[in-house]
């Protein structure tokens, strides 16, 4: 009969589109070599149920969030911005206003038809300034919206996840260094405390001997 082995340590992030988490996935594969960190995109529709349902540990989410049961850390705020076919009235500006912005079909769900649509020239998209840049096109461009409505990106995870190693990347998304990681046995390097040394006792000298002149 063979005993279970133990479940191999493992954190699942998800992020909506935009987020970018190379730096962040670097660092944690720098420090956590043995741990592999599972990362998945997820629309801003689902961002909270993948935390619900356990498939994630963390999600880099878009506000709006319901946060009932929920820990969230806000990260970064988002410039809006109007996504346009480059031969565009609005590619030819620095920025746009809302305003200007109104005789247009303006859509704010990022999709195959939906860009498109734009590519087309039929419609606008108001995106997050990064959703446009990592979806970069050559046949379009973005502007900003002067007057648009920022977005914010925060880090949320669920007040009951058990995993430990959430912590240690909240951390790391906050700039904690390594020498404070909280879990460096996870890394395979944590130094081996040396047990304390037990002082000598003095030897006392042998009773009866003097240590003075001998006498002739």
């Amino acid at each position: 009969m063979t005993s279970e082995q133990p479940a191999r340590p493992v954190l699942r992030v998800a992020f909506v589109p935009g987020v970018t988490l190379t730096k962040w996935r670097t660092i944690w594969q720098e420090r956590f070599p043995r741990v592999p960190l599972v990362v998945q995109e997820v629309t801003q529709a689902g961002q909270r149920g993948v935390l619900d349902s356990g498939e994630a540990d963390l999600c880099f989410a878009r506000l709006p969030l319901e946060t009932d049961e929920l820990h969230l850390i806000q990260l970064y705020d988002e410039v809006p911005v109007a996504w346009v076919a480059k031969d565009h009235a609005v590619a030819a500006v620095e920025d746009v206003s809302l305003e200007e912005l109104a005789d247009e079909d303006c859509r704010t769900e990022v999709n195959p038809q939906a860009i498109d649509l734009v590519a087309a020239g039929e419609a606008v998209l108001l995106v997050p300034m990064s959703v446009a840049r990592s979806q970069s096109r050559r046949d379009l461009v973005y502007r900003p919206i002067r007057d648009g409505e920022s977005t914010t990106v925060g880090l949320a995870w669920r007040v009951d996840n058990p995993n430990d190693l959430i912590a240690e990347f909240i951390g790391i998304v906050r700039g904690r260094t390594a020498n404070s990681s909280r879990t460096a046995r996870e890394r395979g390097d944590a130094a081996t405390k040396k047990p304390a040394s037990t002082p000598r006792p003095a030897q006392a000298s042998p009773r009866g001997r003097s240590r003075g002149r001998r006498s002739r």
